[in-house]
C-alpha cells in the first residue's frame, strides 16, 4: 500500500507564540533572541516582517540589527514553546498514532491508515493546519508525500500556513531542480564536496552514480542517493517509540571567560547534576565521559575517556571531566564555553569489571553521598542543596537548559 506521510512544521514558530501571547508583538518587525549579557546574543527566531528585512535565524544580534534598526527582541519562553508542542501533537493524534517528532516545531505523520476515514493526503493536512489556526492560533506548512524526505521538502517549499503536495508523479519536476542544500541532512561541508564533483541540484545527485558517492561520502553517499530518488523507506514512529539514548550531556557558553582550573572544575559540577539528574531518570549509567572545551578564539577541543567503574553520580561524572580537563587542556586561551556528555551508555545495574588499583570504597560513598543529593533536590528544589564551592559566581548564565539528550540522529551526514 502506497505510503501517505505528512510533515508539518510550525511557522517561525518562537515568534509566532511570542505574538500570540503579546498581540503588541503582531505586524512589527520582531525576534526571538538570547541574552547578550549570558553571551547568547542570537536570532532564534524571526517574524515574517524581520525575515523580510534580511534578518536570519542564527546570526547576531548587532547584525539583526544593522539590517533592521527598529527590530523588536524578546526573551524566549521555552516552557511556552514545550506546551505548545505538545498541544500541536495533541491534535495529530486525532488523526494518527504515528507521530514522530523532529524537534518542538515538527512532526512526521503516517496517515496512511486514516485515509479511509479523513480523507486523501491533503485533504487531512489541510483539516490539521486548519484546526492548528483555529485552535491554537499559529500557522503551519504542511507537506504530503509518499516518503519522509520528500513530506519534509514540502513543508519548506510554500511558507507560511501552505500545504503541498510531492507525489511519485511530480517530484521529479518539484524537487530535482532544487539546490543540494535543499534536502535535510546536506550542510555546507557535504554541499561543498557534492559541488566538487559538479553534483550542484538534487537532480544531479539522482542522476549520478552511487558508487562515486559512496567513495566521495561514505555509506552517507547511498543515502542521500537514495534520498534525491524518493526510495527513502524509513518509517514514522509510532506515539510510544523511543529510540536508544546514545549519549547525554549539557553545555554552557559562560558570561565572562574562566582562567582557571577552579573555574572550570564548577562548572563542571554544576553541569554534571543535570546530566545525572537524567541519567537517573532513564536508569542509566555512563561507561566514559566526554568534554567539551570552546576557547575565546573560538576553536572547539572534544576529549574521551572510558570510565573504570560505570556511573551515574554527579561527583564521579564531574570529578572524570574534570581530570580529562587538565590532561588534555594546554591553557593558551581563557575558555568560553564548556560541556559535560556522559558517553557509551548502558541500563544500570549491568556491572564493571574491578581491579586491584580502584579505590571501590570512595567509588561507592562518591555513588551513595550523590544519590542522597538528588533525592533532597527532587524534593525540596534544586537549589535546595548543593556543594559549598558553587555559592559563589560560576560564570554560568541563569538560564542554563537543564538538559540537552542526544539520540540516534537520522539526517546529519
Amino acid at each position: 500500500m502506497k505510503k501517505i506521510i505528512l510533515h508539518s512544521d510550525m511557522n517561525a514558530c518562537y515568534a509566532s507564540i511570542e505574538a500570540k501571547l503579546n498581540p503588541k508583538l503582531r505586524g512589527i518587525p520582531m525576534a526571538v533572541a538570547g541574552d547578550p549579557s549570558n553571551r547568547h546574543g542570537i536570532i532564534l527566531a524571526k517574524s515574517q516582517e524581520a525575515k523580510e528585512m534580511g534578518v536570519k535565524t542564527g546570526e547576531a544580534i548587532w547584525q539583526a540589527k544593522a539590517k533592521c534598526p527598529n527590530l523588536t527582541l524578546v526573551p524566549p519562553q521555552y516552557d511556552q514553546y514545550l506546551k505548545h508542542s505538545k498541544m500541536a501533537r495533541k491534535i495529530y493524534y486525532d488523526y494518527t498514532n504515528q507521530v514522530e517528532p523532529f524537534g518542538l516545531d515538527e512532526c512526521f505523520l503516517d496517515v496512511t491508515g486514516s485515509s479511509h476515514l479523513f480523507g486523501s493526503g491533503e485533504d487531512i493536512a489541510m483539516t490539521i493546519k486548519e484546526r492548528i489556526k483555529r485552535e491554537m492560533g499559529i500557522t503551519v506548512s504542511v507537506g504530503v508525500s509518499f516518503c519522509k524526505i520528500f513530506a519534509k521538502l514540502g513543508s519548506d517549499m510554500k511558507k507560511p500556513d501552505a500545504v503541498s503536495l510531492i507525489s511519485e508523479e511530480n517530484f521529479k519536476d518539484l524537487v530535482w531542480p532544487l539546490g543540494v542544500r535543499a534536502m535535510v541532512g546536506i550542510g555546507r561541508a557535504t554541499e561543498r564536496k557534492l559541488k566538487g564533483i559538479g553534483i550542484f541540484t538534487l537532480g544531479d545527485l539522482a542522476k549520478s552514480q552511487p558508487d562515486i558517492l559512496k567513495n566521495l561520502l561514505g555509506v552517507n553517499g547511498i543515502y542521500l542517493w537514495q534520498y534525491a530518488n524518493g526510495l527513502d523507506i524509513r518509517k514514522v514512529h509510532d506515539r510510544d517509540f523511543r529510540d536508544d539514548i546514545k549519549t547525554i550531556g549539557n553545555s554552557t557558553t559562560l558570561r565572562q571567560d574562566l582562567v582557571n582550573d577552579r573555574q572550570v572544575k564548577k562548572v563542571f559540577k554544576v553541569l554534571a547534576f543535570s546530566v545525572s539528574k537524567r541519567l537517573r531518570k532513564e536508569g542509566l549509567e555512563a561507561y566514559g565521559v566526554e568534554v567539551f572545551v570552546r576557547d575565546n578564539s573560538l576553536y572547539s577541543y572534544h576529549y574521551q575517556k572510558p570510565i573504570k567503574l560505570s556511573s551515574k553520580a554527579s561527583i564521579t561524572l564531574a570529578q572524570e571531566a574534570f581530570d580529562l580537563f587538565r590532561q588534555k587542556y594546554r591553557w593558551n586561551l581563557p575558555v568560553r564555553a564548556l560541556g559535560l556528555r556522559a558517553i557509551r551508555l548502558a541500563r544500570e545495574g549491568m556491572g564493571s569489571q574491578l581491579d586491584m588499583f580502584s579505590d571501590y570504597k570512595k567509588y561507592m560513598k562518591d555513588e551513595s553521598c550523590d544519590k542522597a543529593l538528588y533525592e533532597i533536590r527532587e524534593k525540596y528544589g534544586k537549589d535546595s542543596i548543593s556543594f559549598a564551592g558553587l555559592r559563589g559566581d560560576t560564570k554560568i548564565p541563569k538560564d542554563l537548559n537543564e538538559i540537552i539528550t542526544l539520540p540516534t540522529n537520522h539526517y546529519n551526514f
